[in-house]
């Protein structure tokens, strides 16, 4: 069966002061029986290997090692504590111009230094009324995920880029689309595509997540702003954990 992950992105948000909403959400959930991934800055992962929470980086670049000036390889992400990285983010992708081949050789990195890739997909809101929603979900997928992708190594979140901190939310009906056709693409694809972990990212909060979780093939959630108190990230926690 795929994880319950519900993970959250700080984004370029969080200084060493932040760290006490993780004592918090750890006074609360540090015996979860789900695995919860935080995705803090860079300067603040030394911080938190500590905590019981997994933690990943928001990004690494494709090479191990190298001149490559304010870039962070995945061996050092690991190094540091991290056990998980993000990549393709939107944000990765529209602000950096990143292509699905430079995020697939991204992934593949993490791969090659034991990381868990989280690999993000999703359309714009000109592609949905489009309709491309799919085409470009098939095109992501194709061009994101590499082969040696499997269940154990690889999350793959949805994260419909109109979504993202507007506070606009896909019908339920929407995401189950485009989580089920994600699910097929793997099983088409990968011999374990059944058991891929699949997150939902875009306005997740405690007053929709339930709703959200109980959508087939919905393992999760990649939460942005409000995963950054625990009033507001532990009531999807608990949502999913319920689910």
């Amino acid at each position: 069966m795929p994880r319950k992950i519900p993970a959250g992105n700080w984004k370029m948000n969080g200084l060493q002061s932040t760290l006490s909403e993780l004592k918090t959400l750890e006074d609360k959930h540090g015996d979860a029986d789900i695995a919860i991934l935080i995705c803090p800055p860079f300067t603040l992962i030394s911080a938190c290997e500590d905590t019981p929470f997994d933690i990943g980086g928001q990004d690494c670049h494709t090479a191990e090692s190298g001149a490559h000036t304010g870039d962070i390889s995945a061996e050092m992400l690991a190094d540091a504590g991290a056990s998980y990285v993000l990549v393709g983010h939107s944000e990765r992708r529209t602000d950096h111009g990143e292509t699905d081949a430079l995020i697939a050789a991204k992934a593949q990195a993490a791969y090659n230094a034991g990381l868990i890739a989280v690999i993000c997909i999703g359309e714009t809101l000109q592609e949905r009324e489009a309709g491309k929603t799919l085409d470009v979900i098939d095109t992501q997928l194709a061009g994101s995920v590499p082969d040696k992708a499997d269940a154990q190594n690889t999350v793959i979140a949805y994260e419909p880029v109109w979504a993202i901190g507007t506070g606009k939310v896909p019908t339920t009906a929407q995401i189950a689309d485009v989580h089920a056709h994600i699910r097929r693409r793997l099983q088409d694809r990968f011999t374990d595509g059944a058991e891929f972990t699949l997150l939902y990212g875009g306005s997740v909060k405690g007053s929709n997540a339930a709703d959200i979780f109980a959508v087939p093939n919905v393992d999760g959630a990649l939460v942005g702003g409000a995963s950054l108190t625990a009033a507001d990230f532990s009531p999807i926690i608990v949502a999913l954990e319920s689910a």
